[in-house]
């Protein structure tokens, strides 16, 4: 077996089956969000009330499952590093998992939250920032993806993960790197988000159209 980066990503293509993962459901409909429609749903979610809004920036931006991202505390955040520390799901013992984010949401969240304050108390650096169930959630995500007219299997947070995994890899994150930021057990999972046509592939395809073209208009007319 190879020890390089590329080596096990392409053991994992070879291995991957697709009856265990995929980016369309069985009829067909997309299940994560494009560069456009991420675009529009993060114009969208600035609509909301600031906790719910940085509940789906925070879902957005590292990619998480939603419990993952409810089960977040002021003890999850390195402000001075942008990092926020997550608890892996679907995992039989306990993993722990570093995602960078974006120094402006970081500060929007020590603002709104005041984690830095509560990083200094034992009892409050402990107290989750979103006293939600699951299903609440889900709806404030829904409305961000209503607002912004996304509709389908991709129109919700599964979509922001998916889009997050598809939208790194076309941005040229390796993918072992994306493998850790999503907390994926194995590659061959993270893999499967590598199918998605990203820019380098509408570049190809724009040359070959032009290329056509060209041909069309120099081939003599009868």
């Amino acid at each position: 077996m190879s020890n390089t980066v590329a080596g096990r990503a392409g053991e994992a293509l070879t291995n991957w089956r697709p009856d265990t993962f995929g980016l369309y459901t069985p009829a067909g409909g997309r299940k994560y969000l494009n560069h456009a429609e991420r675009q529009r749903a993060l114009a969208a979610i600035e609509f909301l009330e600031p906790g719910q809004a940085l509940f789906a920036l925070t879902l957005a931006w590292t990619g998480a499952r939603v419990s993952e991202v409810l089960a977040l505390t002021a003890a999850s955040f390195q402000i001075d590093c942008g990092i926020v520390a997550l608890h892996t799901l679907k995992r039989r013992k306990l993993a722990v998992r570093e995602v960078p984010v974006p120094p402006e949401l970081i500060a929007a969240l020590d603002r709104h939250f005041g984690i830095a304050a509560r990083q200094r108390d034992p009892l409050a650096a402990d107290r989750r920032l979103w006293p939600w169930c699951r299903v609440t959630a889900w709806r404030i995500v829904k409305r961000a993806m209503q607002r912004s007219g996304i509709n389908g299997p991709h129109a919700c947070p599964r979509g922001f993960r998916h889009g997050f995994g598809v939208g790194t890899l076309q941005a040229r994150v390796p993918l072992n790197l994306l493998q850790r930021w999503l907390g994926h057990a194995r590659i061959s999972t993270t893999a499967i988000y590598a199918d998605a046509c990203g820019p380098d592939e509408l570049g190809f395809a724009i040359q070959f159209w032009r290329q056509s073209e060209e041909r069309l208009h120099a081939s003599p007319k009868p």
